[in-house]
């Protein structure tokens, strides 16, 4: 088999996805497959009755396009297919109704999700404003914002099945009384870090904005109109929230009820948290995307897009994503049968605009918006032909009856909707291609410093095309990776300069038009950020806001360059227009930012006796001394999360110069009773055992005279790298430039990715 995969697509994998023992990875990428392809092809001999040689032979079918790096399942399809959590779908939406025992059931339900790998979408439009009367207490209620603060913090406490952190989607309408609060809920980055938050706006709404009248805020208590605002006012409001750090994003919600297939059975009144996968409550969606940059082949006159591959791809993709839906095993019963009685699947695509680059279609273009009619209609029509295959062989989702497709369509199908744009995030790092059907983020990016010597990451694409046109050096490659961008280097001819476009090289609109394609073959709803350079005004952002609603698209997420990222104060990185008074002048630095994680490390591993089993304890240093802290524990289990989140306060604590005397003092002694009453425990909890190692390391290892055998990094470029924060996002992990997306970060280098 051998899946060829690059040297970055394996490290995401080694981190996030593979099987590992003790920390050990024990699987490899073609096991990985197979074992997906296995248990997914499994279905039709366990649900459906077929014999083994049949499921041989469409496990083979599911191994091909994936291995091909043709399709790819979702996350956490590929991380829990054929292992103990079985639970393979990404998004799912809970509701909130207006009681104490609602909102805290929501909450345990969705620490359950977390904990199993999936995100979670939440309307909070069902509860009453803040000062509302309590009639059951006599006294006065504390609003939507105040229990998201209680969601957050639950969150916090779930790291989402060992793998990925808790990611949730708050959603309020326009039209509830504490509309304005929420718009600025995240005005501090520091808040609701969790939570990607969307205003649900409505027709009424974008009507009163279109006349410049005022509108009802309706208490969903009792549905009475308790005040009126100016439409323009707080759509103002909305966007100068989002000029300023991005959020809040907004949702069409009347929009995405037009295309509700199941009306009889809900209104759909949130999303998951990217905002591709709106959902009805209790309901959850299994994605996968098909790599649109494997579609492409050489035909008489050129490139062209190979049709009849990408109907086979979609035809296996769809059997596959059906029967996903009766692989996964749901959290809650409710879930299994939402999901199993509309059976909605999400087929989307990555690759887009490496396809593009293949085709020699700018991105902005029109040309390339008529191939996103041209394909996503393609893949939309032909994956409705196979769910109504399927139905004919399976039957019809059980809710078909007074669904719209038996109201409507007159078409009997097994799927209620097929098509969803995700954002792909790491799978499009697995795949090699770009993210969903954003442009490039970067032509090429430095990985990390060695003695003199820049090693440069490259898209591959841009790399071919530049040595077989001739224009192709290192030292060019150098200039490209300092913006990432080929815009404004005179050295790429100007052909390939509008060829390969990054991300902040496009307008706007072509943001929101390249959107509104994809939309218009979407059954469900198409994750894009609308990417803004950092001048953008608030008038650009409204502008974009308006033609979104007159394309069609059920939402929209905007970003302006660098309005997320906090200022930081490092010494001697650039000039201060004014210097203060001494006296004025604070006495300690504040808003630290951590130096990059190295890529080398050298360092040991130690195994301590715990109250709960063992405990591996790893400690690494560079040229400067211990960086970081790792922790692992045995097979006899313990509390991982804790120790885990321990060791990366310690690693932050670190790179940011607090001395290991200072941290050691902190985390000696700490008592757990676990460790207290075993005899042969010599510590006296988790954190004095990693406190104690990291002790042992800094005075028998680095005070023995050890010298770290590392590429030397000058402290000056360390120190400017930190500085780099003051204009740009950097990754924790590794210390690249973060790409945001969709409400979330994503790093292109190392895979690390985070939504809120």
């Amino acid at each position: 088999m051998g899946v060829k995969l690059s040297e970055n697509a394996l490290n995401v994998l080694r981190k996030r996805y593979l099987k590992k023992v003790a920390g050990e990875v024990v699987e490899t990428p073609d096991d990985m497959f197979n074992r997906v392809a296995e248990n997914i092809a499994s279905v039709e001999r366990d649900v459906y009755g077929k014999d083994q040689e049949t499921v041989e032979k469409i496990k083979a079918e599911f191994l091909e396009i994936m291995t091909n790096l043709e399709f790819l399942p979702n996350s956490p399809t590929l991380m829990n297919a054929g292992r103990e959590l079985q639970q393979l779908a990404a998004c799912f939406v809970l509701p909130v109704e207006d009681s104490m025992e609602s909102i805290f059931d929501s909450i345990k339900h969705a620490a359950l999700i977390h904990k199993s790998g999936g995100g979670t979408g939440f309307s909070f439009s069902r509860l009453r404003p803040k000062n509302d009367e309590v009639l059951s207490t006599g006294g006065v209620a504390s609003g939507p914002i105040s229990f998201m603060k209680v969601f957050n913090a639950a969150t916090d406490a779930v790291k989402q099945g060992g793998t990925r952190r808790g990611a949730n989607m708050g959603i309020l309408r326009v039209d509830h009384p504490d509309i304005l609060d929420f718009i600025n809920a995240k005005e501090n980055n520091d808040d609701l870090t969790n939570f990607n938050i969307s205003v649900a706006i409505t027709d009424e709404f974008m009507q009163a904005l279109k006349e410049g009248k005022e509108y009802p805020l309706r208490n969903p208590r009792n549905g009475e109109v308790v005040k009126t605002f100016s439409a323009q006012e707080v759509f103002d409001k909305i966007v100068d929230a989002a000029w300023r750090n991005g959020e809040p994003g907004i949702v069409f919600i009347d929009q995405i009820n037009r295309d509700n297939p199941t009306p009889h059975i809900g209104e759909i009144e949130s999303t998951n948290p990217c905002g591709e996968q709106p959902l009805l409550p209790y309901e959850a969606c299994n994605l996968g995307s098909i790599n649109l940059a494997k579609m492409v082949k050489e035909g008489p006159e050129g490139s062209e897009i190979d049709f009849d591959r990408l109907e086979y791809v979609v035809r296996v993709a769809v059997r596959f994503l059906d029967n996903v839906i009766d692989a996964s095993k749901y959290p809650l019963e409710r879930i299994t049968e939402m999901v199993q009685g509309n059976r909605k699947i999400g087929l989307g695509v990555m690759g887009f605009a490496d396809m593009l680059i293949k085709l020699g279609v700018k991105y902005d273009s029109e040309e390339a918006m008529d191939l996103a009619h041209k394909v996503m209609g393609f893949i939309q029509k032909s994956a409705r032909a196979v769910s109504a295959e399927l139905a004919v062989e399976r039957g019809v989702f059980p809710n078909f009856e007074g669904s719209i497709w038996d109201t409507k369509e007159g078409l009997r199908v097994r799927n209620a909707t097929t098509t969803t744009i995700a954002p792909t995030g790491t799978i499009s790092i697995i795949a090699g291609a770009s993210s969903g059907i954003e442009p490039l983020f970067a032509l090429a990016f430095v990985r990390n410093v060695l003695d003199n010597e820049k090693l440069i990451e490259v898209n591959p694409l841009f790399e071919e095309i530049a040595k077989k046109e001739g224009f192709y050096s290192k030292q060019l490659m150098e200039k490209v990776a300092e913006t990432g961008s080929v815009k404004d280097i005179d050295a790429v001819p100007e052909k390939y300069r509008k060829i390969f476009v990054t991300a902040h090289d496009i307008d706007p609109e072509w943001h929101i038009r390249i959107q509104a394609a994809f939309q218009a073959h979407t059954d469900n709803a198409v994750s894009k950020t609308i990417n803004f350079p950092n001048s953008a005004t608030r008038e650009d952002v409204a502008r974009a806001y308006l033609l979104a609603y007159e394309q069609g698209c059920k939402g929209v997420t905007v970003y302006r360059d660098g309005s997320r990222e906090a200022q930081v104060l490092t010494a001697g990185t650039k000039v201060k227009e004014e210097e203060p008074a001494e006296d004025q002048k604070p006495t300690y630095p504040t808003n630290i930012t951590p130096r990059p994680r190295p890529d080398v490390t050298v360092g040991c591993t130690e195994r301590k006796k715990v109250g709960c089993g063992t405990l591996y304890v790893s400690v690494n240093s560079d040229e400067y001394g211990i960086c970081e802290v790792f922790t692992n524990t045995g097979k006899e289990g313990g509390c991982p999360s804790q120790s885990e989140a321990t060791s990366r306060l310690i690693s932050l604590a670190l790179r940011c110069g607090i001395s290991v005397e200072a941290i050691y003092e902190q985390l000696r002694g700490i008592r757990c009773a676990a460790c207290i009453r075993r005899k042969e425990v010599t510590v006296t909890s988790c954190p004095d055992a990693i406190a104690r190692v990291m002790k042992k390391y800094q005075e028998e290892v680095l005070g023995g005279g050890f010298q770290p055998q590392l590429p030397f990094k000058p402290k000056e470029k360390v120190v400017a790298e930190a500085a780099s924060a003051e204009v740009e996002s950097i990754c924790p992990e590794c210390g690249y430039k973060l790409n945001h997306e969709s409400g979330c970060v994503t790093c292109i280098a190392c895979g690390y990715s985070k939504c809120g």
